[in-house]
This record gives C-alpha cells, sequence and structure tokens, in this order.
C-alpha cells in the first residue's frame, strides 16, 4: 500500500512562496508518474503540475513559470516550489501517484493521493 503524506502548507501573502513536500512510503513502478493538484472551495479539482521518467515535467497554463515541481528519488519525496504566489492559488493542494504504464498527464488517472496540505494566499 502506498502512502503519501503532504507537508508545507500554509499561509502567505500575495507575491510570497511556499514549498509543499509529499512524502511517499514507497517508490516503484506503480508510482513514477506523480503529480500536485488543487482544489478551491467551491470548484472542481485541477491538475497543477506533473512529472515523470528523468525529469519530465508539465503544467497547468496558470502556473507556468511561477511553480516548480521537482522529485527526490533518493528521499521519495515530490516537490512543488510556488512563486510569486496569487490569492487565486489558494486552494488544498494534493500529491498523487500512478503508474507511467498508459502515459503520464495531468489527465490520467491517478490511483493513490495524500490528504491534502492547504495554501492560503491574501492580497
Amino acid at each position: 500500500q502506498v502512502q503519501l503524506v503532504e507537508s508545507g502548507g500554509g499561509s502567505v501573502q500575495a507575491g510570497g512562496s511556499l514549498r509543499l513536500s509529499c512524502a511517499a512510503s514507497v517508490v516503484t513502478v506503480t508510482t513514477n508518474c506523480m503529480a500536485w493538484f488543487r482544489q478551491a472551495p467551491g470548484k472542481e479539482r485541477e491538475g497543477v503540475a506533473v512529472i515523470f521518467g528523468v525529469g519530465t515535467t508539465s503544467y497547468r497554463d496558470s502556473v507556468k513559470g511561477r511553480f516548480t515541481i521537482t522529485k527526490d528519488n533518493a528521499k521519495n519525496t515530490l516537490y512543488l516550489q510556488m512563486d510569486s504566489l496569487k490569492p487565486e492559488d489558494t486552494a488544498m493542494y494534493y500529491c498523487a501517484a500512478v503508474s507511467m504504464w498508459g502515459g503520464c498527464s495531468l489527465g490520467r488517472a491517478f490511483t493513490y493521493w495524500g490528504q491534502g496540505t492547504q495554501v492560503t494566499v491574501s492580497s
């Protein structure tokens, strides 16, 4: 059973930065496609960034140039560096993982999910 545990959320003012972390209990071929999602109150969950292979990444347009997804395989940890934060980035952020078999993108149905970490950006 794969467990994902997020941390690093908090409250910041617009323009500030946060780094989210997601510790995976195990990294196998079933979890080699990893991503960050977010869900704001009253809105649908949306994909933020995905990483696979030796570091191939993809981002939703609204965070390009501000967010960076990385992975430390030695520590089984996924990160999301968030800079130039905006109030519209306020949401619960979730880490997710799935096997790359079948492709790796934000449109995939992810198998494993963390419990989420709250990010609040004030203007």
